[in-house]
């Protein structure tokens, strides 16, 4: 299906462009979002009549996403979840988690807009992109930590998902001692 673009989208074309996209895409998912018209005479010419409007409103949304993209930028955020001693989650933290998180500090942020391939499953500090605009990405740190205190150690740089062994001192044995028993066990 041949499809108007109504403002930028990425990987697929700027805004005015007419390109060809799969039907399925082109009526899930750019037509019910307003990203696109279908390419009609009717529709072509109409588009034409609103470019000035349609690339005004589009300067409009990039500068708020600028500003937005200002304050954003670099800006760390704790998740607080459960995890193993090996530091694995016992779920996932996913886009609508960190927009949450990034809503609960005062940004308008939507699950849309976070871009992450693959929830994340691991404690840790993790870099995520944000895109505000077709333009416009910022980077955030998601600091994911079982509790505060643990959030703060791991934005020191400390690792806190690192199970520490015992040593065989603090447990009261000599290693000699218990090395010559088992010497003892094997002569009888």
């Amino acid at each position: 299906m041949e499809v108007i673009l109504l403002e930028r989208v990425a990987k697929l074309g700027q805004m005015g462009e007419t390109v060809r996209v799969r039907d399925g895409f082109a009526r899930n998912f750019l037509l019910p979002r307003g990203k696109a018209l279908r390419a009609t005479k009717d529709n072509k010419e109409r588009f034409e009549q609103q470019r000035a409007q349609l690339e005004a409103r589009n300067l409009e949304r990039k500068s708020e996403a600028q500003g937005v993209a200002e304050k954003l930028q670099g800006k760390s955020f704790v998740v607080i979840r459960q995890a193993g001693e090996s530091g694995v989650l016992y779920g996932s933290v996913s886009t609508r988690d960190m927009a949450e998180t990034i809503s609960k500090e005062g940004f308008s942020i939507d699950r849309q807009q976070v871009v992450l391939n693959l929830p994340i499953k691991t404690l840790g500090v993790h870099t995520v992109p944000v895109a505000l605009h077709p333009e416009v990405e910022v980077t955030v740190s998601i600091n994911v930590a079982r509790s505060p205190d643990e959030a703060e150690r791991q934005a020191r740089g400390e690792s806190v998902s690192t199970r520490e062994e015992m040593n065989l001192d603090d447990l009261g044995l000599e290693v000699g001692a218990a090395l010559a028993d088992a010497g003892d066990d094997d002569d009888r």
